[in-house]
């Protein structure tokens, strides 16, 4: 390895001219040894701004592959983040029916005539006309056949009504023959209807979510 010398002694490598004119002026400059002190506070002052641009540089490098690490690692859990919303989501949802079913349970087992009362009520204008209208349910002993006659006519049924047993018939379930039609009612059907309906709600929910992504799953933060 060799080493450039710091001064060139002798290099007279000025040219001149017949009438001692310059034509090529020496490219020498003698390093300088010695600075003002204003000289210096200016080489100190361009030395901490160069060293201030240098360190900023390094740290917005720093940051964008911070950044680029961040948004991988959000891209590999964004799948599972998406299956642990929709869990979340189903779970929520099959929470929420198994509560309505145990207070919709427990309010049937103390008024279970209140379907009954229900049904009447909304097919009043559907029987009125009907001369015989036979009732199916569970437990027809003879304060409920009174309590369904009076429901009857409250409802505005001025006909026969006509009582079946259905020993196989929940204590709030019951099913309703008139001429032109009939109605009926089981609890336990009914919350497997709901239970579909809710599955086919989730399933269309999952076909239409919006899928989750490093922008979506940030938004909003700063």
């Amino acid at each position: 390895m060799t080493h450039q010398p710091l001064s060139t002694p002798f290099a007279f490598d000025t040219e001149f001219d017949a009438l001692g004119v310059v034509v090529q002026a020496s490219a020498f400059r003698p390093a300088k040894r010695s600075y003002a002190p204003l000289e210096v506070e200016a080489l100190i002052a361009q030395a901490r701004l160069e060293g201030r641009t240098e360190a900023l540089a390094e740290s917005e490098s720093l940051q964008a592959m911070a950044l680029s690490v961040i948004g991988q690692a959000l891209d590999a859990a964004i799948p599972a983040l998406t299956q642990v919303a929709r869990a979340h989501r189903e779970q929520s949802a099959e929470l929420a029916l198994a509560a309505a079913r145990v207070i919709a349970a427990s309010a049937l087992d103390r008024y279970p005539a209140a379907p009954l009362q229900a049904a009447l009520e909304s097919l009043a204008q559907e029987i009125d006309a009907s001369p015989r209208l036979v009732v199916r349910a569970g437990d027809l002993g003879d304060a409920a056949r009174a309590r369904i006659e009076q429901l009857c006519a409250d409802a505005g049924f001025s006909g026969v009504v006509a009582f079946r047993e259905g020993p196989g018939l929940a204590a709030a379930a019951f099913q309703l023959e008139w001429a032109d039609g009939r109605a009926a009612f089981d609890p336990d059907e009914a919350f497997a209807r709901m239970g579909e309906v809710l599955k086919s709600a989730l399933a269309a929910e999952a076909g239409h979510a919006e899928a989750l992504t490093p922008e979506t799953s940030l938004e909003g933060r700063p």
